[in-house]
């Protein structure tokens, strides 16, 4: 009899568990529902069908929603695992009883403006059994054909569920062939094009780094249909991750020659509990489609990121003077306030005061100490940061300095106090990174440290500008303040903690301004962008090959937010080296009492013609793209103001091959424009043909204008002013 009264009782609670894990299962809509996500030159059409999925209709030129065509299981929006879906989910769970399969049914949408040019749509879904729920964003920029789209996910199961896989983004295409352009590399050659036609099957990008993790490949591509990427023809989709840790894009070409491309968080590592009433909101995926090639994607992208992806996108940024090639760690308060006066000589913005100012029982003389300890090195700097601003105030510049605020060295009173902030394996040899250990974030006195370390070093009188550097990666992720059952949490909540600091930066110090630096690019994205100014592409400054840098990271990021300086990286002529930095961020890196006085002449000059008259259009203005240095010996780019009455453009000679004209875009073809070559070195003339002429738009853009370039490394910036 027990054991009767014992069955009697397991099978009951078993029922009672399994009712409190359901709801009243889903039906089926009765009618069919289409719902578009529309900007100006686009338009993402969706539709809950009659089985109460919900599936992408299409993406791109803008079409008449239709519901006459009954959809694929290979066209579902977000499609999960386990149901009948037979390729790549977006979406891969364990609920709490151990059901391994999940089946998504639309609930519900609507759309509300948010502004006069953005609308959000939100789609809510639910698993046709359990109380587990999705809910679908898209904010449509009307004006800048930008597209963006997170998921979250949540729950209302008994017990903790499992997450596997949580795309962003599950974007299908649908053309006769696709081409894929990524941007890879590695330090020193970051933001390098590569592009292949993709063939059936699955095709990964991904990153398992954890933090600086930008460093193999930026989040970030093209897609192009039916041939390979053009700049101002063809169809073209572009696509970049707002998230700062490891990512994954899968590309998959079915048997239907259908594109499917799943991105978001690299699930490598990151299986994430998510508790019963909690949020998991993935990073958002930014799409621009445009029927004019990869040149009117890019041109999208910056116009959007200038006015809601970046800090304060129509601030002029300042032209800055970096100490770290003319002393590195080995300095002190005379020489720094020496090295302002050769600011003020060049007539920059701003001095930056870069790694080797901090430490006192472990002084900062090189990378193997001092990191964690952020007070002013009293032996270098006796008078501290104040005096340095207000020296350098004096001089008319401003002063700025260098943190990286989530680092320690294990030599450092910081890891002696506290050596489980650190992020590591038990039971394994530490492995370090230039010399350094990554502080846990997840941990919240280890977050609360950081971000007083930012806040201590920015309140003090006269810091005007910040550095944010990030010198290595996760090789062991193990974290001594999680739990076991969240060990996978760390590299997921790490980047949230990460922007918790970063969001508190730019909220307690707005007149602050900040470039992003990990390593050169290991961050950039627009999920840190949105708290910086700018960001610093690579420790590679020869000219020559920041070019190819530039070039590739201009294709998702505005040139206000790419640091370029001039430096003697290279050897190359400085003139070269001047022109292009002009196209970008300007600034120097330069000892100036090391520069002959033609450098310095030349240096001033530039800062001086880039204040006066290129940095609003350079910064501000639209890009076209003309001569690509991966194609041809010549690399050409011209920028063109709002109202297209101003354009500058940069030619570059590579080699010594002789070309033909170089032919701006952009102008008004009505306009008249006159053409002038600036940055001359001094007493030289140029050798423009078109000099000092007035000609139209249309014209200059038909025949173009002649290169007075005659050997490689050869350069020249020209003016183009419309005339009344």
């Amino acid at each position: 009899m027990l054991k009767l009264y014992t069955s009697v009782f397991l099978v009951l609670a078993l029922t009672l568990s399994f009712a409190a894990t359901a709801q009243t299962p889903e039906k089926p809509i009765s009618k069919e529902q289409l719902i578009t996500v529309r900007t100006s030159g686009s338009s993402l059409v969706l539709k809950a069908a009659k089985d109460g999925r919900l599936y992408q209709q299409s993406y791109g030129r803008v079409r008449a929603a239709t519901s006459d065509r009954s959809p694929a299981r290979e066209d579902e929006c977000y499609p999960p695992a386990g149901n009948g879906f037979m390729a790549e989910p977006a979406l891969q769970v364990v609920h709490a009883d151990g059901n391994i399969s999940t089946d998504l049914i639309f609930v519900s949408a609507d759309t509300a403006a948010v502004d006069a040019n953005t609308t959000l749509t939100r789609i809510r879904l639910k698993d046709s059994f359990y109380p587990f729920f999705v809910t679908l964003h898209f904010k449509a920029y009307r004006a800048e054909d930008v597209v963006e789209q997170w998921a979250e996910i949540r729950h209302e199961e008994n017990k903790p569920v499992t997450l596997s896989r949580f795309a962003s983004s599950a974007m299908v295409m649908k053309a006769n062939s696709y081409w894929l352009t990524q941007f890879q590399g590695n330090y020193m050659r970051e933001a390098e094009l590569t592009e292949e036609k993709l063939t059936p099957g699955i095709k990964i990008l991904d990153t398992k780094i954890g933090i600086r993790a930008h460093q193999m490949r930026n989040p970030s591509f093209l897609i192009s249909l039916d041939n390979a990427a053009h700049e101002e023809t063809g169809e073209v989709y572009g696509a970049t991750l707002a998230w700062s840790g490891n990512f994954q894009f899968a590309f998959e070409v079915d048997h239907n020659n259908r594109l499917r491309a799943l991105c978001g968080i690299n699930p490598f590592g990151s299986e994430y509990r998510l508790e019963k009433g909690k949020a998991f909101i993935t990073p958002a995926m930014l799409w621009s489609w445009s029927s004019q090639g990869k040149g009117q994607v890019s041109r999208n992208f910056h116009r959007w990121a200038r006015k809601y992806g970046i800090r304060d996108g129509a601030k002029p940024r300042p032209v800055l003077l970096n100490n770290w090639e003319a002393t590195h760690m080995d300095f002190d308060e005379n020489k720094i306030v020496s090295l302002f006066d050769g600011a003020k000589e060049l007539g920059v913005d701003l001095f930056l005061l870069d790694d080797g100012w901090f430490g006192n029982k472990h002084p900062r003389d090189n990378d193997k100490a001092g990191l964690g300890d952020w007070d002013v090195n009293k032996k270098k700097l006796p008078q501290g940061l104040p005096y340095l601003a207000a020296e350098a105030n004096k001089r008319g510049i401003g002063f700025g300095i260098w943190i990286e605020p989530e680092m320690v060295n294990p030599a450092s009173e910081l890891y002696e106090k506290h050596p489980d902030w650190v992020i590591a394996q038990p039971h394994r040899e530490l492995l370090y990174g230039r010399n350094q250990l990554i502080l846990d974030l997840t941990r919240p006195e280890t977050k609360a440290f950081a971000s007083q370390v930012v806040g201590n070093t920015l309140s003090n009188k006269g810091v005007a500008y910040v550095k944010w550097d990030c010198n290595r990666y996760v090789t062991q992720a193990g974290s001594f303040y999680l739990k076991p059952e969240q060990q996978q949490h760390l590299l997921i909540d790490y980047q949230w903690a990460l922007y918790d600091v970063m969001k508190r930066m730019a909220e307690k110090h707005p007149d602050v301004m900040a470039m992003v630096c990990a390593g050169g690019s290991g961050r950039v994205d627009y999920g840190a962008l949105r708290y910086f100014h700018s960001f610093w592409p690579s420790d590679n400054t020869d000219p020559l090959q920041r070019i190819y840098i530039q070039w590739g990271f201009s294709h998702f990021f505005p040139a206000n937010t790419i640091s370029a300086h001039v430096t003697d990286m290279g050897k190359r002529p400085v003139k070269f080296a001047t022109d292009v930095a002009l196209s970008g961020a300007f600034g120097v890196d330069r000892d100036v009492q090391k520069m002959t006085e033609e450098e310095r002449k030349t240096a001033a000059r530039a800062t001086a013609l880039y204040k006066e008259r290129l940095r609003e259009i350079v910064l501000q203005g639209d890009l076209y793209r003309l001569e690509s240095p991966y194609e041809k010996t010549r690399a050409s780019l011209n920028y063109v103001s709002a109202d297209r009455s101003r354009a500058v453009l940069f030619m570059y000679q590579l080699g010594e091959s002789a070309m033909g004209p170089v032919k701006p875009r952009g102008l008004d073809p009505r306009k008249n424009y006159r053409i002038t070559e600036v940055n001359l070195p001094e007493g030289r003339n140029s050798r423009l043909s078109l000099n000092n002429q007035v000609v139209s738009g249309a014209l200059i853009m038909e025949e173009g204008i002649s290169s007075p370039l005659r050997r490689a490394l050869d350069s020249a910036v020209i003016e183009l002013t419309a005339e009344n």
